[in-house]
């Protein structure tokens, strides 16, 4: 069983700055597809940002160029930085991993935490 443990949410102002970060336990991490995911309610859950273990990365339309994920496999940790925040980007944001192909057991989430954009 995998643990997902998110951090690092809390309220900023419009065009600040917020790092989250992911813990995810296991000796696998650095095989992990890691990713953030939001949501607001009314909505689904929307991709802000994913990190694949060779560290190619993807990003939905909306971060432009604004967002960054990294990784630490040493500490199993993925980062999202968020710069130039906006309103808009206020949701619960969601750690999401991905454990290899060959287990029966894949997907894992954290519980979420809480970004709040306002003024």
């Amino acid at each position: 069983q995998v643990q997902v443990v998110e951090s690092g949410g809390g309220l900023v102002q419009p065009g600040g700055s917020l790092r989250l970060s992911c813990f995810a336990s296991g000796n696998l991490f650095s095989l992990y597809t890691m990713a953030w995911y939001r949501q607001v309610p009314g909505k689904s859950r929307e991709l802000v940002a994913e990190i694949l273990s060779g560290r190619d990365t993807n990003y939905g339309d909306f971060v432009k160029d604004r967002f960054t994920i990294s990784r630490d496999n040493a500490n199993n940790t993925v980062y999202l930085h968020m710069n130039n925040l906006k309103p808009d980007d206020t949701a619960v944001y969601y750690c999401y991993a991905q454990a290899p192909g060959w287990l029966a057991q894949r997907d894992y989430w954290g519980q979420g935490t809480q970004v709040t954009v306002s003024s």
